[in-house]
């Protein structure tokens, strides 16, 4: 399989490549290859090839939100990494490429005194995971501010408005596709530069106290149930602290799984399980995964 992918260049791809190493959850076995384009039209190629020989593909940006399977993934994983440029094109647009970190670009708006950018200042996913999940912090999300997405679909790169998104709670018109987010433009609002700052500070400091940052996870596990909230829930349940091998509930926010030490991805299925059935056993509440998983 190996040497139909040379001819996208040998700096770019990796070979049984360990996905511990891709995901903030620093877990997952190998991958049969892990794909870095620099343009989007590597992608386009990368895709080409996967399609006319049947392998599996799956894109990913900083793996923010992934558990990888601890058989690893049999195919291509295209890592979004260095799609990494921020252009301003015209009249207070910037083209963003879907591997920008979204903290990245928190701090570029600020750094130019554009707002509306700071609920995403601790999200650690890139641009493009982000429009893909819709992701959002303290009321707001994406779908907010993005004006359009450029994506691959079906070997073509097309653009998408934001309404044609159809942006849901943490969800997009690509989830569950083979659509891949290539870049976003938006239109941020000036603003007053100090003001922003105090905002990013704020929220930064309110993310460290409340959010077991300094552990390996992969943000909140679960979706918010209507009219409750999965943390409130796990923790009236009894759920914190509880372990499965390396994996735990954290103390700190009970919405996340952390791993304390060489969890494995059966460790983290194990422990949701636990925790999806203590809460429907209390609460009669089916709690819903926002994490997402691949490979055997």
């Amino acid at each position: 399989m190996n040497n139909n992918f040379l001819t996208l260049g040998e700096d770019k791809l990796f070979f049984d490549e360990p996905m511990c190493n891709h995901t903030s959850f620093k877990i997952g076995g190998k991958a049969d290859i892990v794909f870095l384009p620099e343009t989007p039209e590597d992608i386009v190629e990368c895709i080409k090839i996967c399609e006319t020989h049947n392998i599996p593909y799956y894109v990913i940006g900083n793996g923010t939100n992934l558990l990888v399977s601890d058989n690893g993934f049999r195919g291509v994983i295209i890592k979004t990494a260095r799609l990494n440029k921020i252009t301003e094109i015209k009249n207070g647009h910037f083209y963003v490429g879907a591997g920008v970190n979204m903290p990245d670009l928190s701090d570029y708006f600020l750094e130019h005194s554009y707002t509306g950018f700071e609920f995403a200042c601790g999200i650690p996913g890139t641009v493009g995971g982000g429009v893909f999940m819709n992701a959002g912090a303290y009321t707001k999300e994406m779908g907010d501010i993005v004006i359009s997405v450029d994506l691959l679909d079906n070997g073509k790169i097309t653009t998408l408005s934001n309404e044609e998104m159809e942006f849901g709670y943490r969800s997009s018109v690509v989830k569950g596709t083979n659509m891949a987010i290539l870049g976003a433009t938006f239109l941020p609002e000036k603003g007053e530069y100090n003001e922003i700052k105090e905002k990013i500070d704020h929220l930064t400091a309110q993310r460290k106290h409340k959010q077991p940052l300094e552990i390996p996870n992969a943000g909140s596990t679960f979706r918010r149930p209507k009219g409750n909230f999965a943390g409130q829930l796990i923790q009236n349940s009894g759920m914190v602290g509880q372990k499965v091998g390396g994996a735990m509930v954290s103390e700190k926010h009970a919405g996340f799984i952390i791993n304390i030490g060489c969890a494995t991805s059966e460790d983290v299925l194990a422990l949701i399980s636990k925790i999806k059935k203590a809460v429907k056993e209390q609460f009669d509440v089916e709690l819903e995964e926002e994490l997402i998983h691949i490979g055997e």
